[in-house]
Order: C-alpha cells, then sequence, then structure tokens
C-alpha cells in the first residue's frame, strides 16, 4: 500500500490549470425543486461558462439525456461536454467525485469513503451507496490510476490546497461525529497530509453557521494565491464570532487574509420552494424561513473565469468587484445562484477539478 505523498503526488491549487471539471446533472427529488426545472438552466450556464476553457465530464442518468442535450447540444457534439453514464444519487461532485492528486508527468485519483455527509449519525439522506462509488468507478473509466482512502471519510469540498504544502480545513467538519469518529485529530492530520500530499494542515474551527455539510471549508475560506485566502466576513452574531477566531488561525499560520462580506439579507426558504421538493423517507424536510448557509466563497475557478455565486443582494456586486481585484487576468463571471443554494450547495460544490499534471502547465494564475 503507497499513498500519494509516498509517491511524491500531490493536489494542486485550484487555480492551477485544468484539463477538465466533473459535473453531475441534476434530478435528485430531494434536492432539485419542480423535478430540476429552475435549477437546470443554471446548470447548463454554469457548464457553457466552463466549456470557454477545458472539457466537462457531465454524469447523467438516462432519462435526463434528452434534457442535458437540449441545453447543451452544440458541446456535446463539439466535444466540450461528455456524457457520463456512471450512477450517481446527486449532484455534489465536488463531495463524491475523485479528488485529483499530480506529479510532474502524471494524474491520479483518490478515493475517500462518502457517507452522505454524516452516515448513521447527521448525514442527509439514507442511500447513498451511488454516490460512494462514484469516484473510483470514474477513475477506471477514465483511466486514472487511483489510490484508495477508504475507509476515510471525506467529502472534497472539506479541504482547500495551495498546491504547495498547505491544506485548510475546519474542525467543525472533519472531527465531527458522522465523519472518522475513532480517529484522532492528529490521525486525521496525517491522513490529509499522505493522501493531498501536504505537509501542513490549518485546522480553522469553524464554517458558516447553519451548513448542513458540518461546515465545509469552501463555503467560508478559499485560496487565491500561494499564502493568501479569502474569508467570508460577518461582523456580527454567531457568524461573527466564528469569522474572528478563522481569521485568528490564518493570520498566525502567515496566511494573508481578503475579507468578502456575506450576503447582507439572509437566505431563507419561501412557501414555493418547499412545496417544490420530492424528499425521500427519512430525509429531512425543508421548512419555511429556515436561512441558507448563502456565502460568495463558494465560487469555482476554471481556466475561463471565475464564476461566483450571486443572491440578488446589495453585497452580490461587492463579492464580484473584490474577486476581480484578486484575479486580475481572469473573467469573474457572477451566476444568479438561488436555484443551486436552495438545493443544498452551491457552484463549488457542483464542480471537482482535474488538474493537468505539473509539467504540463503553462502558466499559473
Amino acid at each position: 500500500m503507497t499513498t500519494p505523498k509516498r509517491d511524491k503526488f500531490y493536489m494542486p491549487a485550484e487555480y492551477a490549470p485544468h484539463s477538465a471539471t466533473i459535473m453531475i446533472w441534476c434530478e435528485r427529488g430531494g434536492s432539485w425543486i419542480y423535478g430540476a426545472r429552475h435549477a437546470a438552466p443554471v446548470f447548463a450556464e454554469v457548464i457553457k461558462t466552463i466549456c470557454a476553457g477545458e472539457k466537462v465530464y457531465l454524469a447523467v442518468s438516462e432519462g435526463k439525456r434528452g434534457e442535458v442535450l437540449s441545453f447543451l447540444k452544440d458541446e456535446v457534439e463539439g466535444g466540450k461536454v461528455i456524457l457520463v453514464d456512471i450512477p450517481t444519487d446527486d449532484s455534489w461532485a465536488r463531495d463524491m467525485a475523485p479528488t485529483f492528486v499530480v506529479s510532474d508527468t502524471e494524474v491520479r485519483a483518490v478515493d475517500w469513503a462518502f457517507n452522505a455527509w454524516g452516515g448513521d449519525f447527521n448525514g442527509l439522506y439514507k442511500d447513498y451507496k451511488n454516490d460512494d462509488a462514484f469516484a473510483a468507478e470514474f477513475a477506471r473509466r477514465y483511466g486514472f490510476k487511483c489510490y484508495s482512502a477508504r475507509p476515510f471519510v471525506l467529502e472534497g469540498g472539506s479541504v482547500h490546497s495551495n498546491g504547495a504544502g498547505t491544506v485548510i480545513t475546519t474542525g467543525e467538519c472533519l472531527l465531527s461525529k458522522g465523519r472518522n469518529p475513532s480517529l484522532t485529530k492528529g490521525e486525521i492530520e496525517q491522513k490529509l497530509k499522505e493522501y493531498l500530499g501536504a505537509d501542513r494542515v490549518v485546522w480553522l474551527p469553524y464554517g458558516v453557521a447553519g451548513d448542513e455539510t458540518d461546515g465545509h471549508v469552501d463555503n467560508i475560506c478559499a485560496f487565491v494565491s500561494q499564502n493568501e485566502v479569502v474569508l467570508g466576513w460577518s461582523e456580527e452574531g454567531v457568524q461573527g464570532e466564528r469569522c474572528r477566531a478563522d481569521l485568528n488561525v490564518l493570520e498566525s499560520a502567515g496566511i494573508k487574509v481578503h475579507k468578502i462580506p456575506f450576503p447582507r439579507n439572509p437566505v431563507c426558504f419561501t412557501q414555493y420552494e418547499v412545496d417544490g421538493f420530492e424528499p425521500e423517507e427519512g430525509e429531512d424536510e425543508r421548512t419555511v424561513g429556515e436561512q441558507l448557509a448563502a456565502s460568495y466563497v463558494n465560487f469555482y475557478i476554471c481556466n475561463a473565469a471565475v464564476l461566483v455565486p450571486q443572491f440578488g443582494d446589495q453585497n452580490d456586486g461587492v463579492a464580484v468587484k473584490i474577486l476581480q481585484g484578486l484575479f486580475p487576468s481572469k473573467k469573474v463571471v457572477p451566476v444568479f445562484a438561488r436555484q443551486l443554494i436552495v438545493g443544498g450547495g452551491n457552484i463549488h460544490c457542483l464542480t471537482q477539478q482535474i488538474p493537468l499534471p505539473a509539467g504540463k502547465r503553462q502558466k499559473e494564475v
């Protein structure tokens, strides 16, 4: 048994060039309201933007292929979107697709155990066997050598890498009882180092309050360069306390922090949205007025652009301006993401990058 670190492989930063992005079409009734008719155009918009600079592997059921072609016929026929017939239970490619690691000449996959964000302790749905099997099957199907990190449970949204030895995560998520309760913090940290090829793990205390993933880091903090991050920021209340605690950890680690505000107004479920779900038996039901963990930090850096969630809020433009300043050579593309956050996640949650080998990169941001 070997690991990426022993083989001198590592997880690159998201802003390093990609060969492709993995996504999964929207279908699950417990996530996507009214048969995903509101979410589907947003998925298509995201995919088309990504396709301007890289391929998209899009997993889709046979029953939804016609719908996909109605939105993406040109992209599919032009080879920019590759339809994948691996079954899934939901659309969160960030968390169930492989994590990819690289050397100078090769890209390999890492297969973690997936238990629907908490398993029997506080998982979001009971039947997740297709999601759990997706990473290994994708790697096999498309010819990537694959490291198995099982039975270690990890979702891709719970880690960010700067590609230079540092990984950030949150204790709120990775130390939760629904992930790896038999392991100590030190043992979990060692697993991250071995399978992400890292030398240092920076543990933020918290994610976003109310985040049903138990506080994924990709909703609160993300690398924008090797030693700089954006941090979701609030001055007030419980979230303000969380942000200040995270800021203290980042500054103590010598990482430069750029604050990006949360939406000024809470994003909450409406009656229309609640009525549109078709939850499975035992799945949590949504309630009117329930606040969603909306964050501009859940952006995705692809080759062609930086896709930034928008919520119809006064701070939408502020977030775009901040990110455009941090990514001057990229186009920052605002995407109205109400229908994504209603589904339980956002743009970053829907995507998983396949990086280029280090020796094939022409440049980094």
